[in-house]
């Protein structure tokens, strides 16, 4: 019997796994990230200016969380959601609350769950949403993220690896 990714998906709706370790935010990380998404805002890059605002480090850029919501969206495609070529993946949505800002020194726990799984025109959309904490549990972000995938067909190669090297960066 062949392996259906799909029908695996639609079974695993309501899973949840943590991430297997914190994700720490380093200070020369928030600032390296707000150099990226060029975001200049002092408080990314200077604590004197963060503890001018009332917080003890660095503050992270709104979508700092990307990185571990990076480590957390791997590990479903690795080892709960299996089956599909990582190039047939279109993030299409996400929402995230903030129930408090990100800074520099924070231990971030991630909860993933397979919230949602449904087949439209031939795509299969999957919903995850993440719930990020702190290590003492102190709730931080909830982010939902809406992924089209295509379980069926054929893939060209080399389109495959041009976009494994382009958007299939992992963060050191």
């Amino acid at each position: 019997m062949t392996f259906d990714p799909a029908a695996h998906a639609a079974a695993m709706v309501g899973h949840h796994y943590r991430v297997s370790d914190f994700y720490e935010i380093g200070r020369e990380k928030v600032r390296e990230y707000a150099r990226a998404v060029l975001d200049d805002h002092p408080a990314h890059h200077d604590e004197d200016a963060a503890r001018g605002l009332g917080y003890d480090g660095l503050l992270a850029p709104l979508t700092f969380v990307s990185i571990v919501g990076m480590i957390a969206q791997r590990k479903l495609f690795d080892e709960v959601v299996t089956g599909y070529d990582l190039s047939q993946i279109m993030q299409t949505d996400q929402r995230l609350v903030f129930h408090r800002p990100l800074e520099a020194g924070d231990r971030l726990i991630c909860d993933v769950y397979l919230e949602s799984f449904r087949q439209a025109a031939g795509s299969d959309i999957i919903v995850t949403k993440n719930i990020i904490s702190d290590v003492n549990g102190e709730l931080v972000q909830t982010t939902w993220t809406t992924l089209v995938a295509r379980s069926g067909g054929e893939v060209d190669e080399n389109i495959a690896h041009a976009v494994k090297d382009v958007m299939m960066h992992v963060a050191p």
